[in-house]
């Protein structure tokens, strides 16, 4: 058996490939939508893609089964478990079998067989692995979002994201009754989650890439209860909040992503394209470090910087309503190669182009003056609080476990539904756990006409850590 994780660090997300060596005929479950690294190594290793499917409708990203079906004419294969009013709705394409609760899937001597796992969403499956060639026993089980190193899936999204009401606390009954069977597993089974640590679909995901059966029952949080009533009370607390994009994810996956084929190839700016972006309304988003657009940026861009959580806060702030327009700090092409897959992992197909930091300088000299950030320090508003509103992007988790006095919460991925909660004329000084979203948060604040905004460098954390008041 030929067994191969890839691993997105932005969306701290897995999928896996497994080949019969001996017929060179390869599954790969809960494909990305870029497709190219399964088609290279699967040549590689003289494997022929001939299955995909996946472990459940995902929220956290855009499915690439389509993607890769369209591209090898893989068989789709698709979970038909949980609910009537939550099914795939293109189950009904020639290409695509349904799979019931115990079905199997057979790609050479390797045999893949489908358990319904329902809690984390409706339909949600896992694949027991087994090596033909080898045993005939499983050797392991590609768990999606049911089973993570050290945690579960979150059963709340369905709720939360997709607007489906009432679905929490029936969803976390549905993951303890799905752990009662995951126990009765033997204790050398590996576990292959669908996600690590960072990933929004648990609250507490380990960052190791797999564990077994028996680990995880000795050391996983979630095999502790004995009664589902607690059980379900420790799974849906302190959950956070879903970043905005995770709604248009559940719904678009369900019905279908659309197909590529060529990954967007976006345009470079010129000065003039920047300026006539911001003036009909389209996002202009200035990648660059938070120091450097602090110091000085183009007025009405957003500050997204160009890190390990950018499709996140891409995701929590931007609206697939408009094409989108970026300020890159260097531009080379492993750079828009990145950009470009960050942004259609989640949707965001609409990439109208890129410009370097040289547009910044010229801004200044051809067309007005740039615009600064105001960062304080966690001493200087201790010296001299704010007399306007202290306004925190945080979790409702973090904000529960302490928080500054007389603040206002608004976690990030909410404040551009509820902006208009804020006065533009007030003083906002906008603070998180260590500053990123609260930079993030200020520069969109900025744009949308407030000017009395600055950030806490630092936020909570260092608040906390130089003994200023905290409220629980």
């Amino acid at each position: 058996m030929y067994f191969r994780r890839f691993y997105d660090e932005q969306l701290a997300q897995a999928s896996y490939l497994i080949g019969c060596q001996a017929n060179g005929a390869a599954v790969v479950i809960d494909p990305a939508r870029v497709i190219a690294p399964y088609l290279e190594v699967a040549a590689a290793e003289g494997l022929r893609i001939v299955a995909v499917t996946e472990t459940h409708i995902h929220a956290d990203f855009l499915s690439g089964l389509r993607e890769l079906a369209a591209a090898t004419g893989a068989r789709m294969y698709l979970s038909g478990c949980g609910t009537p009013d939550w099914q795939y709705g293109f189950r009904t394409d020639p290409l695509v079998t349904v799979l019931a609760d115990r079905d199997t899937i057979a790609i050479g001597n390797i045999m893949i067989q489908a358990v319904h796992t329902p809690g984390h969403t409706p339909e949600h499956l896992v694949f027991v692995i087994t090596d033909g060639a080898t045993a005939a026993e499983p050797i392991g089980v590609v768990t999606g979002d049911f089973v993570f190193v050290g945690d579960v899936g979150r059963p709340d999204l369905l709720e939360k994201a997709a607007r489906i009401a009432n679905t929490a606390e029936a969803g976390a009954r549905q993951l303890f009754r799905s752990l009662t069977w995951f126990k009765t597993l033997p204790d050398h089974l590996q576990i292959w989650p669908g996600h690590g640590a960072g990933s929004a679909c648990g609250k507490g995901l380990g960052a190791m890439p797999q564990s077994t059966v028996g680990y995880e029952r000795r050391y996983n949080w979630a095999f502790g209860p004995d009664r589902e009533d607690e059980f379900v009370c420790q799974v849906l607390a302190g959950q956070p909040e879903p970043p905005q994009y995770f709604a248009r994810m559940k719904h678009v996956n369900r019905d279908g992503p659309p197909i590529l084929g060529a990954l967007p190839r976006p345009r470079g700016l010129s000065l003039a394209d920047v300026e006539t972006a911001l003036r009909v309304g389209a996002p202009v988003i200035d990648a660059r470090p938070v120091a450097d657009y602090a110091a000085g940026h183009i007025p009405g861009t957003i500050n997204i910087p160009l890190g390990k959580s950018f499709v996140t806060y891409a995701g929590s702030v931007l609206s697939y309503e408009h094409e989108l327009h970026f300020i890159l700090p260097v531009i080379t092409v492993a750079d828009l190669a990145r950009l470009v897959a960050a942004l259609v992992s989640i949707g965001f197909d609409r990439i109208g182009g890129v410009a370097g930091p040289d547009v910044v300088a010229r801004w200044s000299a051809e067309v007005g003056p740039l615009a600064a950030s105001t960062r304080r320090s966690v001493a200087e508003v201790r010296q001299a609080p704010p007399h306007g509103v202290i306004l925190d992007v945080r979790n409702r988790s973090e904000w529960d476990a302490g928080h500054l006095p007389g603040a206002m919460l608004i976690p990030l991925p909410e404040l551009v539904q509820r902006i208009g909660e804020l006065a533009p004329e007030s003083e906002i000084l906008v603070h998180c756990q260590g500053g990123s979203r609260a930079a993030i948060a200020a520069s969109l604040l900025e744009a949308r006409g407030f000017r009395r905004v600055s950030d806490m460098v630092g936020g909570f954390g260092s608040w906390a850590a130089a003994g200023g008041p905290v409220e629980k």
